[in-house]
C-alpha cells in the first residue's frame, strides 16, 4: 500500500516512531521532493483518519513499525493518497495487500452486494470477513451506509 510506504518513510529516514509534524512535512517535502509542503500536512490528516498516524499537538506517532516496510528506491507515492478513501476502498486495499487479485475482490463483492441487497461498504465487509481478515473497524462505517441507504429509501 503506497499510503504505508509514504508514511513510514519520514519515519524509517529518522531512525524513529515519533517525529514532530514539522520534520514529518520536511522529510516529505524537502528530503524526497514527494509532495508541497501542503500536500504533506493533508497527508498527515489522512493518515491521521486512516489510524497510521495518531497525533498529539505537533507531535506524531506512527502506529505501526516502520522497519517492516520496504520503501523501493524508484517509489514516488501519487497524489491521489491526499484524498479521502472510501471505506470501500480502504478494504479492497486491504484484500490486495492479503495477496488476493483486485479484479477478482471487486467482482466478488459486487455479486455479494447484488446478492444481499446491501451497500457496496457493507459487501466489502462481508467479503473480506469471510476471506479471514479483520476489517472491524470499518463495520460502523458499513453499517452507518446501511441506514444512510435505509433512511434515503423511505424504508424502516
Amino acid at each position: 500500500m503506497s499510503l504505508r510506504v509514504a508514511v513510514a518513510a519520514p519515519f524509517a529516514q529518522n531512525g524513529t516512531r515519533q517525529l514532530r509534524e514539522n520534520e514529518f512535512v520536511v522529510a516529505l517535502s524537502l528530503d524526497r521532493d514527494w509532495f508541497s509542503p501542503d500536500q504533506s500536512k493533508r497527508l498527515v490528516d489522512v493518515a491521521t483518519e486512516q489510524g497510521l498516524i495518531e497525533r498529539d499537538g505537533d507531535d506524531l506517532a506512527i502506529t505501526f513499525d516502520p522497519a517492516t516496510v520496504t520503501i523501493p528506491e524508484e517509489f514516488v507515492p501519487d497524489e491521489d493518497l491526499l484524498r479521502e478513501r472510501s471505506a470501500f476502498e480502504r478494504v479492497l486495499d486491504a484484500l490486495v495487500a492479503e495477496g488476493l487479485e483486485k479484479h477478482e475482490a471487486v467482482g466478488a463483492i459486487n455479486s455479494l452486494q447484488g446478492e444481499l441487497a446491501i451497500t457496496i461498504e457493507a459487501a466489502a465487509v462481508v467479503y473480506a470477513r469471510r476471506q479471514g481478515l479483520d476489517v472491524s473497524e470499518f463495520v460502523p462505517v458499513a453499517r452507518g451506509a446501511i441506514l444512510e441507504s435505509v433512511s434515503e429509501s423511505g424504508e424502516d
